[in-house]
């Protein structure tokens, strides 16, 4: 199941909010719906998180029950048994490759075929995070194993996150109050982050996906770069959206989730890019893996290295394919030049350049991520340098499509925001507080506008693809 299905907004949602309105224990309600959420999509991976969670219950008291070296090897325990199952169940069959190239002939029969349980990567960074901090003892062990399952299971960031620390939420797992103002904050939210999904992202998935299924040594320029524009913006609002309404859902329960995008692409380098995407994961392995391997403070050489390892492993958790590992690289190399002086050459210029820069190395790394191969992304990118030669029928996107693009490209950008924020300023007097009262009156309707028109499309149109729903 997903939010943005009809199933989830007027079956499981209604029926959510008023059991955790009405029942007694709300923690029990909260679990047993993110179970229920879950089981929704695949019943028979269920117990693949519901045996993360007791485990890892077990693994911080023992943990926490140890000091000194035990303690050390204790932690090194459990992230390995994590690590491990995740690494099964994500990447056998790509480690079996992997091995059969480099020894043919050990490794030739078939590759395993397992299941990719929803949701994985996610619950398991989860879990991670709070194994290492009971470790650190920068929070406390949790007794209760309900305390510990509402971290892990919690159905607003089970699925695609984003990845909240433990430390973050723990006092309102213990106890937390839903205010009205919260409550309809959070559905305000979600509906924007709904209308983001739907009616941007769907939209520009139909020419993204056109583009990309096109030979690329008969794709025109111009078609290229227009097919990786519909996919960035595709992907952003696609993941985005995802966020905001997780933020949104949290905020109904009386959770605060940390803001996970923070426009991306008006970014003036890689570094700034990578500040403001994201967000969620790049702290966590900014915490978790770049700090312990020295960060920058070993000199510019091994500062260097430990990008590249961290963005290694940031592609690989992407997916298990060569174009998730290059695309990790690529970026990693950027960041790396950067450190090494190209963000002081970039201060010196002027603002567009930098924008140019930011925006033409992050859209030639999406045609890496969206790319079925490593083949098809360099063929790709030559299209978008001028190589094809322009046989096939150029791109031919819908009216919808086009508006949906003119609007990302509105949406991607503070603009609005800065906009809503100067009109709902209450300054002026009467005259002011009269127009932000019009104001506010004006976004509730266009919030109900565009939640009925999110709505309609679901049930209309069963294109619904979701890029992070496997991850």
């Amino acid at each position: 199941m997903v939010f943005s299905s009809i199933t989830f907004l007027f079956h499981f949602l209604p029926l959510f909010l008023l059991a955790y309105r009405f029942l007694p224990c709300r923690q029990c309600t909260l679990v047993v719906a993110s179970l229920v959420f879950y089981a929704w999509g695949e019943v028979a991976w269920s117990g693949v998180m519901v045996a993360s969670v007791i485990a890892n219950h077990r693994l911080a008291l023992w943990i926490d029950a140890r000091d000194g070296r035990a303690r050390g090897r204790m932690l090194a325990l459990a992230v390995g048994c994590n690590l491990a199952v995740l690494g099964w169940f994500k990447y056998a069959a790509f480690l079996h490759a992997l091995a059969a190239g480099l020894l043919p002939g050990v490794f030739d029969g078939a590759a395993p075929q397992v299941h990719l349980p929803l949701g994985i990567s996610f619950f398991t960074f989860h879990a991670i995070s709070y194994l290492v901090d009971v470790y650190r003892r920068e929070v406390p062990v949790e007794r209760r194993l309900l305390d510990v399952a509402t971290y892990i299971t919690m159905f607003p960031q089970l699925v695609a996150g984003p990845i909240v620390r433990f430390h973050e939420i723990r006092a309102e797992i213990h106890q937390r109050h839903v205010a009205l103002s919260g409550f309809a904050r959070g559905a305000q939210l979600f509906v924007v982050g709904l209308a983001q999904k739907v009616l941007i992202a769907n939209v520009l998935a139909r020419p993204a996906d056109a583009a990309f299924a096109l030979d690329p040594a008969r794709l025109d320029a111009a078609s290229a770069w227009f097919g990786a524009a519909c996919y960035a913006l595709q992907i952003y609002f696609d993941f985005c959206g995802y966020s905001t309404m997780a933020i949104g859902l949290a905020l109904m329960i009386g959770f605060h989730f940390p803001r996970n995008f923070d426009h991306p692409y008006v970014s003036r380098s890689i570094g700034e890019f990578w500040r403001r995407w994201h967000m969620s994961l790049s702290r966590w392995f900014r915490d978790y893996l770049y700090i312990p391997l020295g960060g920058n403070r070993r000199g510019p050489w091994t500062t260097a290295r430990n990008l590249l390892v961290v963005f290694f492993l940031c592609g690989l958790w992407h997916g298990a394919a060569w174009t998730f590992v290059l695309w990790g690289l690529y970026h990693g190399l950027f960041l790396a030049l950067e450190r090494a002086g190209l963000a002081r050459v970039l201060t010196r210029l002027p603002r567009s350049l930098c924008h140019a820069y930011a925006l033409i190395v992050v859209l030639f790394g999406w045609v890496l991520f969206r790319a079925d191969d490593v083949a098809q992304a360099f063929s790709y990118w030559a299209a978008m340098l001028g190589a094809g030669t322009a046989t096939d029928i150029a791109l031919a996107p819908s009216n919808e499509a086009i508006f949906a693009f003119a609007v990302g490209l509105v949406a991607a950008t503070p603009l609005a925001g800065t906009l809503a924020r100067r009109a709902l300023d209450p300054q002026g007097g009467v005259a002011g507080a009269w127009r932000a009262a019009f104001v506010r009156n004006a976004w509730l309707c266009c919030l109900l506008g565009v939640f009925v028109l999110a709505a309609a499309r679901l049930a209309t149109d069963a294109y619904n693809p979701f890029i992070y729903f496997r991850f």
